[in-house]
């Protein structure tokens, strides 16, 4: 799970490209980089956040009307230099490309790509093998001036990619004198969106992980790229687009359960909605599962689950509080790259406000429940500050299988959703009740608004249903 955005327009774009990594900044926090392109390709690439690598000169030498930019978090490949998207390549044309997702079939890819293609690939990255199937294809093809001609042989390229390339993978490129190209994996499992900006006589196209950034820019969100699409952007502004294949539309739950920001519309769902009915349907639970115990109030392990805490407090009929103070400046543990970091994180990023706790039977809401040891040190924290009882709900349902599609949920040994009961794992919390999201509920709580046209949401990490394969380096383990 990355953040990537796409931005083509009338004027220098990297200022839009850097307020755009900082809206996405939440979908990763290891690297980031832009690349803008003129007559040249122009790069700026680094480990850290996104405020810590871009200075201001850096944006006077980013120039031109096109560009992309990418938020990492690290699902395959290293922690190297040599990772940090997005990569580039000079032939031909001179393409860029920022991927967010994961090809469970890379190592497949990758020699393919040496031996019988005999492209140079220069890290362990699967964005590094899309970029050479795009331009493997496109190398074959004539150079043509005609804007529709040259989409069809970009339609060819990218059919190709979806032929051969398994896993998930939403992708933007900017390709010299050309325009700017989206494409989305055959079921759509990472999101990208699409938004719109009125310059004059011209419309100015951004596509982005997510329309976090389209209102401050003044953009307005024009729906999503579908699965199996592609569009492409010319640089006279025409705009073009087909979806190549049909397949099930899969979107990662996991986006609706954690990954967006509340405020993001991904495939004509409104995350904060979603998660609002998940909060409804998981208090409609607690009430058949648990009708003796009503907390004194519901606090939410913030931010993630505020939305589904509220709600959740609301259909009970009990009170909200904030009882746990997050420092904003402490990163995401989940996305820490060791267990110890993310131990030593917890304490650091949350602090318990006594006098909403203290003799409370307090009910904390998580969004999920994955490795166990941060939710063990919450409900410690909560009962060291003097409440009665500590119960605990998760808004997702328990994880019991890694991810393949691009996210680092880890191997199943470390899930304690794999190994142990709910009645283990709320011994091991030292909860004095425990109740997890059913995954039908789950469901219903995504789907029931909105003209979506999603099959059914990908699942693979709560029920084992890989409908992409499992990664080619562990499918025998």
């Amino acid at each position: 799970m990355c953040g990537i955005v796409g931005l083509i327009g009338q004027h220098e774009v990297a200022p839009e490209l850097y307020e755009c990594l900082i809206q996405l900044q939440h979908r990763g926090q290891d690297a980031a980089g832009i690349v803008t392109c003129d007559d040249r390709i122009h790069i700026r690439r680094g480990k850290g956040l996104v405020r810590e690598i871009f200075s201001a000169a850096d944006m006077d030498k980013l120039t031109g009307s096109m560009g992309i930019g990418h938020a990492r978090y690290p699902t395959a490949g290293g922690f190297s230099d040599d990772e940090v998207q997005p990569f580039w390549i000079g032939n031909p044309y001179g393409i860029a490309l920022a991927h967010n997702g994961h090809l469970v079939n890379h190592a497949q890819l990758r020699h393919e790509l040496t031996t019988v293609r005999r492209r140079y690939l220069n890290s362990d990255s699967d964005s590094e093998a899309l970029i050479h199937l795009l331009a493997s294809d496109l190398d074959k093809a004539p150079d043509v001036a005609d804007e529709a001609a040259f989409f069809e042989q970009l339609c060819q390229a990218v059919n190709d990619i979806f032929t051969v390339a398994k896993g998930s993978y939403s992708v933007v490129c900017s390709i010299i004198g050309k325009g700017l190209l989206a494409f989305r994996d055959p079921h759509g499992i990472r999101p990208l969106t699409m938004g719109t900006r009125q310059h004059g006589e011209h419309k100015e196209y951004l596509f982005a992980s997510e329309n976090t950034a389209f209102s401050s820019l003044g953009f307005e969100r024009d729906g999503d790229v579908m699965p199996g699409e592609i569009v492409f952007v010319s640089t006279s502004g025409q705009l073009f687009r087909r979806q190549l294949v049909n397949e099930t539309f899969r979107p990662c739950v996991f986006e609706y359960v954690y990954f967006a920001r509340p405020d993001a519309h991904l495939d004509d769902i409104s995350v904060y909605r979603a998660r609002l009915r998940m909060g409804q349907n998981l208090a409609e639970q607690w009430k058949r599962v648990h009708p003796d115990k009503m907390p004194d109030v519901v606090v939410p392990v913030p931010f993630t689950s505020n939305t589904a805490a509220l709600s959740f407090a609301n259909q009970l009929g009990v009170r909200y509080s904030e009882g746990l103070y997050k420092n904003p400046f402490i990163g995401r543990t989940f996305i820490m790259s060791s267990q110890g970091t993310r131990q030593r994180s917890v304490r650091r990023k949350l602090s318990p406000q006594l006098t909403e706790l203290r003799g409370k039977n307090v009910l904390l809401l998580d969004d999920s429940i994955v490795r166990g040891t941060t939710s063990q040190e919450i409900v410690r924290m909560v009962k060291e500050s003097g409440a009665k009882s500590v119960y605990f709900v998760s808004a997702c349902p328990p994880v019991k299988h890694p991810c393949y599609y691009g996210i680092d949920i880890p191997t199943q040994a470390e899930l304690i959703g794999a190994q142990k009961s709910v009645a283990e794992i709320q011994a091991y919390l030292g909860a004095d009740a425990l109740l997890y999201q059913d995954i039908d509920d789950l469901v219903e709580a995504v789907m029931r608004k909105g003209e979506h046209h999603i099959a059914n949401p990908c699942l693979a990490c709560l029920n084992g249903q890989y409908f992409c394969g499992k990664d080619d380096k562990v499918k025998n383990a």
